[in-house]
């Protein structure tokens, strides 16, 4: 079980006594019971601040993460191009509407858009009055997204598509029910020949006149003829911030109160060859111009509408720090000699650029272009994802580490080598440190920082990826969880030598789980919290926080591990202290716990809260039907702080 106690003290807070007993299971089971004491020290003496930038998030695109869910937008393959550069080539998921009688469908080399040349050739065979007559509701095609479309009744959706014919219009853009037989929006294009023979944008907004979580869009007609279609996109127009993002899932990552957002890899940052790798500049500019590419470490495409732009936006709605992982030459297959990296260097000097230039400036006007005159604040710069075992990336990243410091000495560089135990061989500002692990081994990690060099000039520790895994974790436990807890009270702890921390991975689309488990689950409608994510709920509010010396004394060992926190409200600007324990036990603990120093005058009215995350089997998580099985429960801790004792 994990418990933090919650204080609500007073704007002078400097002095309070407080003896509280609290009683609470174990990780594996009923055992004995062993009497325990835990002594909080807030007289200021020995407190230290805990890091701005402790506790954040890491975003990858894999499970379907971004492309059909993070994205709000409904159309997978809306360009075309996921079948290749050649044609003829595939169109999955469209489908066509009618048979090989009534309508052939084609690509062909047609586009307007230099960049994505594939377009979609629609020939219709048949007609309203002719011989050959169209079926009820005519012929076309259809786009099931990604496992269905979210059409909610009273929700307005913006449908934008790119047509050419060398003859009249007369085409009916539908959201329909999954099977097609029930209609929840349409609009008609209509027009003559000359209005449509060259590539023509066409914008709709739908109304939503029903409900369906698993819609379609299509695109149909009952005339005969040859239609060209491209890049054809359908967004809610309800989005996070207007901004593009699916509300529900940026929510649930705003409630974490993340003071970074690490993107966009992961192993999508080096693809399995370089040639599928993330590149920053194919992901901006208008999404129509995106080509789009297939990540070939997870093996699907994307069409890159979730681009560094988004990224860089997304982190500023939620007053996050963004941290650019940036591929250095190297994937898991092949790598570029650092004789002939500069390139490469060159294009991420550019993407800062980008990212905080001058609306005057090469790479700073095309952000202003999109919509964001003023820079970001990009002050963080990853070189690379787990590479420092390859061959190149030394040399690499060398390079990399001394021209961006040379053209913006402010931004601090991660590199890929732990340096927890050892002394780095070359510069950097933090190092990353990444865990996946058994439940046991998690919890044991819990000190894993506790003998780091306390060298004032070495790098920090960024544990950019951790989670437990494999049976002990299956697609999100209380188990995992709790021994992901017991670790992050040991981050928490160490956190002079630890400035950053994040779990992965974020998401996973419930049809698509290609790495489990993860903090949150989704598909088309819906979403929850695995345990996991309710986990990094109680750390919160330690960015910034203020460390207290907090030590249990037990006659006997416990598996318990500890945390005690004071921070002010940006809220009401009350201060708060919070104690984190966590048992992984298999006893009973009867736990005392004293808060010295602290005059109990400055204690509120309004008393303390006890929150707990406990379940009755320790494989126990959440699902869409119980969303909340394993989930924190608050209450009212009794006569905490009372003058008299508790």
């Amino acid at each position: 079980m994990m418990v933090f106690h919650q204080v609500s003290v007073g704007v002078l807070l400097y002095a309070l006594f407080a003896l509280c007993s609290l009683h609470w299971g174990s990780a594996f089971g009923v055992g004995v019971t062993q009497n325990a004491s835990l002594i909080i020290d807030a007289s200021g003496n020995s407190s230290r601040s805990i890091p701005d930038t402790l506790f954040g998030i890491f975003f990858e695109e894999i499970n379907h993460a971004g492309a059909g869910g993070l994205w709000s937008e409904l159309v997978s393959n809306r360009g075309f191009e996921a079948g290749g550069p050649n044609t003829p080539s595939n169109i999955d998921p469209w489908s066509i509407i009618g048979n090989e009688s009534s309508i052939i469908v084609s690509t062909d080399r047609s586009s307007c858009f230099i960049r994505n040349k594939v377009a979609l050739r629609m020939e219709a065979l048949c007609d309203a009055e002719d011989s050959n007559i169209c079926p009820a509701g005519g012929v076309g095609i259809y786009n099931p997204g990604y496992w269905g479309m979210n059409i909610e009744q009273g929700k307005t959706y913006k449908v934008v598509l790119h047509v050419r014919t060398l003859e009249s219009l007369n085409l009916s853009v539908s959201l329909k029910s999954s099977d097609g037989l029930q209609n929840l929006a349409t609009a008609n294009v209509i027009g003559d020949a000359s209005d449509f023979s060259n590539w023509t944008r066409v914008e709709l907004m739908l109304d939503a006149e029903g409900t369906d979580h698993k819609s379609r869009l299509q695109l149909t007609t009952m005339r005969k003829g040859v239609i060209w279609f491209d890049q054809v996109s359908a967004m809610p127009l309800d989005t996070y911030n207007g901004h593009g993002f699916r509300k529900e899932l940026v929510s649930m990552l705003a409630d974490l109160k993340p003071r970074f957002i690490r993107f966009p890899g992961g192993c999508f940052v080096e693809g399995e060859w370089l040639r599928n790798a993330f590149r920053w500049r194919e992901t901006i500019g208008p999404w129509e111009e995106r080509p789009g590419h297939f990540g070939d470490v997870w093996k699907y495409w994307t069409d890159d509408g979730l681009g560094y732009f988004e990224f860089l936006q997304l982190a500023e709605d939620l007053g996050a720090l963004p941290i650019w992982v940036i591929n250095n030459g190297v994937s898991h297959n092949d790598q570029v000699h650092p004789s002939t990296v500069l390139p490469f260097v060159q294009d991420i000097l550019d993407s800062i650029e980008f990212a905080r230039g001058g609306a005057d400036s090469k790479w700073g006007s095309v952000r202003a272009e999109m919509g964001h005159p003023e820079p970001f604040q990009l002050t963080h710069i990853a070189i690379g994802n787990e590479d420092c075992g390859k061959k190149h990336y030394r040399g690499n990243y060398l390079k990399f580490y001394y021209a961006i410091k040379d053209a913006y000495p402010d931004i601090k560089i991660i590199s890929n080598c732990d340096g927890s135990s050892r002394q780095l061989d070359h510069p950097a500002d933090l190092y990353d440190f990444h865990i996946y692990t058994s439940a046991n081994n998690m919890f044991s990690m819990a000190h894993q920082f506790d003998r780091t060099n306390r060298s004032n000039s070495g790098p920090k520790a960024f544990v950019s990826e951790y989670a437990v895994t494999g049976r002990d974790a299956g697609r999100g436990s209380f188990l995992a969880a709790l021994a992901e807890a017991g670790f992050l009270v040991g981050l928490e702890r160490n956190s002079d030598v630890v400035e950053m921390a994040s779990y992965a991975p974020l998401f996973v689309n419930d049809n698509d789980h290609r790495w489990d488990p993860d903090a949150i689950v989704f598909n088309s409608w819906q979403q929850y919290g695995t345990p996991s994510y309710w986990v990094q709920q109680f750390f919160k509010e330690s960015s910034g926080a203020t460390l207290l010396p907090a030590t249990v004394h037990a006659n006997s060992s416990i598996s318990v591990v500890v945390s005690a926190i004071t921070w002010q409200s940006s809220e009401n600007d009350n201060y708060y202290l919070r104690t984190k324990i966590v048992n992984f036990g298999s006893n009973i603990v009867n736990l005392t716990i004293s808060i010295a120093s602290l005059d109990s005058n400055y204690i509120k009215s309004v008393g303390s809260l006890k929150t707990v995350l406990t379940s009755s089997n320790l494989m126990d998580g959440n699902s869409f039907k119980e969303p909340n099985k394993v989930a924190p429960v608050q209450s009212m801790f009794e006569n905490a702080g009372n003058r008299h004792g508790c």
